[in-house]
């Protein structure tokens, strides 16, 4: 009975020992947290490791992650793998549908990214480029000015608007309206004319002249004599309104009058769009480029990401934080993480001890016998 109470008081002495050496030890590596001085002379193992060693802990860490944990080529493979690319998917697409579906209009969205008063800026840039367009091109001929393909346009329709002219004219002309007209017309010129006038109706008799003119006038407009005439009546206007120099139609029209038209009419194309909210409009077009968008934006990042990773200075950054943080907080964070194997560390430490008490117990009890 006195041996087995001997060797359970040397087991309890070397657990107690053990496991106060080791939670000790486990203490040490924090606490103190600042060095400890005697008479001027610091004591030994303070402050603890990890206040001491901070900086050269956060400067391994710093490593630690970029070297090993949050490399370039791991973010590329997350960045490539059809997983991920899915979820960004699907992750964007609900965000654009609420953003698609909110009632903010295109003003709105303008000013909240700091453009206020949109069609005040339109109109002052409208302006702007007018002046600089009319500095530049104002002593150049109006047909420099016209695109190539549009003049061609009005140079080979000229002849159709000719016809189409002619038609109408004929048209008219054989119209009751159109006689009724010619006869007024002949009236008023034989009554302008006096005795003359009379003598030729006199000579007329009851045949009217309007019935012997209308026919030759008809026989006109259908004639190509008619034609070629109007095609170059038309021809030779066209070619001087094209030699009008840009400034000389200024100021035919007038410098505010066009400046006046323009603002007006950038404003009716503006407001509209304005008002109305910006989901609606571009919906579609969001919808269907939205994965391709995503797929691009996070290929473009994957092919960059190494170079991004440099400018960032990650590693520095880690170590910035780190040695910014009190060592309590450094405790926390490592007691949060590893409280469970310090615990066991510690009862490790008091299993060797009673162990080690037990052997002790058994080896001097038998030097004793």
């Amino acid at each position: 009975m006195g041996l087995f109470l001997y060797l359970l008081f040397m087991i309890a002495v070397g657990a107690l020992i053990g496991g106060m050496t080791n939670s000790l030890a486990i203490k040490m590596l924090f606490r103190p947290y600042r060095p400890i001085y005697i008479a001027g002379r610091r004591i030994p193992f303070t402050p603890g490791l990890i206040p001491k060693r901070r900086e050269e802990l956060a400067e391994q860490l710093g490593r630690m992650v970029v070297e090993h944990l949050l490399t370039a080529d791991g973010l590329r493979r997350k960045l490539n793998d059809e997983a991920f690319v899915r979820d960004m998917t699907n992750y964007v697409q609900e965000e654009i549908e609420r953003w698609l579906q909110s009632d903010r209009t295109v003003a709105d969205w303008l000013e909240r990214f700091g453009v206020k008063h949109p069609e005040q800026i339109a109109e002052m840039w409208i302006e702007t480029k007018y002046k600089t367009m009319m500095s530049q091109y104002s002593e150049q001929p109006l047909y420099r000015m016209i695109p190539s393909e549009l003049l061609q346009k009005i140079d080979h329709a000229i002849p159709s608007i000719a016809d189409r002219l002619l038609f109408r004219l004929r048209t008219y002309v054989e119209s009751e309206q159109g006689e009724r007209q010619i006869e007024q017309m002949i009236n008023e010129f034989l009554q302008s004319r006096g005795m003359f006038g009379n003598m030729i109706q006199m000579f007329l008799g009851n045949v009217s002249l309007a019935d012997k003119i209308r026919p030759e006038i008809v026989k006109f407009l259908q004639s190509d004599g008619a034609k070629q005439l109007l095609v170059q009546l038309f021809t030779n206007e066209w070619e001087k309104v094209k030699a009008i120099h840009v400034q000389d139609v200024e100021q035919m029209i007038g410098h505010e009058k066009i400046v006046l038209w323009i603002k007006r009419l950038t404003a009716t194309i503006v407001q509209e769009p304005l008002q109305q909210p910006l989901g609606p409009l571009v919906a579609s077009h969001v919808r269907a480029s939205l994965p391709i968008f995503v797929r691009f934006l996070l290929q473009f990042t994957s092919e960059r990401i190494e170079k991004w990773m440099k400018r960032l200075h990650l590693q520095d950054i880690v170590r910035e934080e780190v040695a910014s943080f009190s060592v309590e907080r450094l405790e926390e964070m490592i007691l949060t993480i590893s409280r469970r194997e310090f615990k066991m560390i510690t009862y490790l430490g008091a299993l060797l001890g009673g162990v080690i008490g037990l052997i002790q117990g058994c080896i001097t009890f038998f030097i004793q016998q």
